[in-house]
């Protein structure tokens, strides 16, 4: 399944791989801001997220790598790119 369908679906968790002051400059509905340099330390609490996960950060390049780090851990996750792209595909939601 794209990250477009499952997050148009609502079948997957979006996680926000900025900084704190980034995500409270704007963020997708509904996200949850795990900053990448913290990954590792909440690695349990991402564990019993049961849906996909859907990673966005600006750009991609952070969310990237946090795919990267997460499927080694064997957690199902997809690099969703920039926030606002997540955001338009959350907005189609209702079409």
């Amino acid at each position: 399944m794209k990250v477009e369908e499952l997050v148009k679906e609502n079948k997957c968790t979006v996680i926000d791989v900025r900084t704190p002051a980034e995500f409270r400059g704007g963020n997708v509905a509904g996200s949850i801001n795990i900053p990448l340099q913290e990954l590792d330390r909440k690695m349990e609490e991402i564990k019993k997220i049961k849906q996909p996960l859907v990673l966005c950060c600006a750009s991609g390049g952070r969310s990237g790598i946090a795919t990267q780090v997460l499927t080694q851990a064997n957690i199902e996750c997809y690099n969703g790119g920039s926030w606002l792209d997540v955001n338009y595909y959350q907005s189609l939601k209702n079409n």
